[in-house]
């Protein structure tokens, strides 16, 4: 059971990093359901947003740059291997 101090540290940063989490989360399944529904263009656009998001998640700490890096790379082979398929 941690101390008293170390839990109110890990509650503050909980709720700090809550909504820039939750804001890589939503970009990369905007642009998951965009793959899906095969609206690839509107994807690429919104790649820009992923990228942005999981940038500022890795620079403040929320996430580790290589977690960040790791799931740019995923989503865009997932898009690249959308776009083979297609065209």
């Amino acid at each position: 059971m941690p101390s008293a101090k170390a839990h109110r540290v890990s509650e503050r940063k909980k709720i700090n990093n809550q909504p820039i989490r939750t804001k890589a989360r939503s970009s990369i399944a905007k642009v998951r359901n965009l793959i899906s529904q095969g609206e690839l263009e509107a994807a690429e656009e919104s790649l820009g947003d992923v990228y942005k998001a999981l940038d500022k998640a890795a620079q403040k700490g929320v996430i580790h740059h290589k977690n960040a890096s790791r799931r740019k790379s995923r989503i865009v082979k997932t898009l690249n291997k959308a776009k083979n398929v297609e065209g």
